[in-house]
């Protein structure tokens, strides 16, 4: 009774976000690098630190600076998609609520260098996400596949975390789903959604990194990071400044180039990671082995599918 109540609040919430925006005027009109062509309200991804808000208030308040440092994360986001921001402030929010979120793991007991190397892996997966985050449902899509992974993980292999902060956040998903996962999405996720996922997932598999002592189970994220890392290599290769927009994303192809409906190739996406991940949790006792593997078949899947239709990027 307590989740539905929270989904129905939580979509309420989205409907008077709705509203807001309609008002106020924050929309994503198209451009050159955008998937869509219809001006499309933007920063329904909030409703994810709603979620969150609602797992902090009714349980006792409970990982404070977690909660301090997503609302950093958020609000400097949701600023972002009104108005642009300067990287450096940017950079100051974000690097300011990961110090929040490193001390709720407990982080700063341990060498410099390696919260130093916490650092950039997760400044790169908040990074990736926001970058994979250009067509309708793949960001709550593929998050619900990760966190439907988390809670069947902490419920029957190892308890990391509150079942209920994991249940929580997917019902903001889900209700996130209901609005964008569709041929004509009502809202996109925007910066506030994109980032405050990424951050939210990734505070959830650094508690089961840290509570195992295995870093292998970044598998949930490894399509993503795929995705990501070699399209990183490939602008590189061609000369690209990465710091500036784009759709050279194996995902963009799909949907610019070969004209394959969004939810479809989101739908993709969330299969081959739901694949990974069942594989995984299967051959678990050659986690490592399986991570390599998993990176080299996807690693050549993504060099193939380049290879055969990247040309016609540049011919639209």
């Amino acid at each position: 009774m307590y989740y539905l109540i929270v989904l129905v609040l939580l979509f309420l919430a989205e409907l008077f976000y709705f509203r807001i925006a309609d008002k106020c005027n924050i929309i994503d009109k198209p451009n050159e690098r955008s998937s869509h062509t219809r001006i499309t309200l933007r920063g329904g991804g909030i409703i994810f630190y709603f979620g969150v808000l609602a797992y902090f208030i009714t349980n006792h308040f409970e990982y404070p600076w977690f909660m301090l440092a997503l609302t950093l994360i958020t609000f400097i986001s949701f600023v972002d998609d009104i108005r642009s921001t300067s990287q450096v402030l940017r950079l100051v929010f974000h690097f300011s609520a990961m110090s929040l979120m490193f001390y709720q793991w407990g982080l700063f007991s341990l060498p410099w260098w390696t919260i130093l190397v916490a650092l950039i892996i997760c400044t790169g997966i908040i990074n990736a996400y926001n970058f994979m985050d250009g067509i309708n449902g793949i960001t709550g899509g593929y998050s619900l596949i990760i966190l439907v992974a988390l809670a069947y993980i902490n419920r029957e292999i190892v308890s990391f975390v509150e079942q209920e902060l994991i249940i929580t956040v997917l019902c903001s998903v889900l209700v996130f789903n209901f609005f964008n996962f569709r041929k004509r999405a009502k809202c996109f996720a925007g910066d506030v959604g994109s980032v405050s996922i990424a951050f939210i997932i990734l505070f959830l598999i650094g508690k089961l990194i840290i509570k195992t002592e295995d870093f292998s189970w970044i598998i949930l994220l490894v399509v993503y990071g795929v995705d990501s890392v070699l399209t990183i290599i490939h602008r590189l290769m061609l000369h690209e400044n990465i710091g500036l927009p784009h759709r050279k994303h194996l995902y963009q192809i799909m949907a610019n180039e070969l004209k394959v409906p969004h939810v479809v190739v989101s739908s993709v996406y969330m299969i081959v990671q739901a694949l990974v991940i069942a594989g995984y949790f299967y051959l678990q006792e050659y986690s490592y082995w399986y991570l390599l593997g998993s990176i080299l078949i996807l690693s050549g899947t993504y060099i193939l599918f380049m290879r055969k239709y990247f040309h016609l990027h540049f011919l639209i």
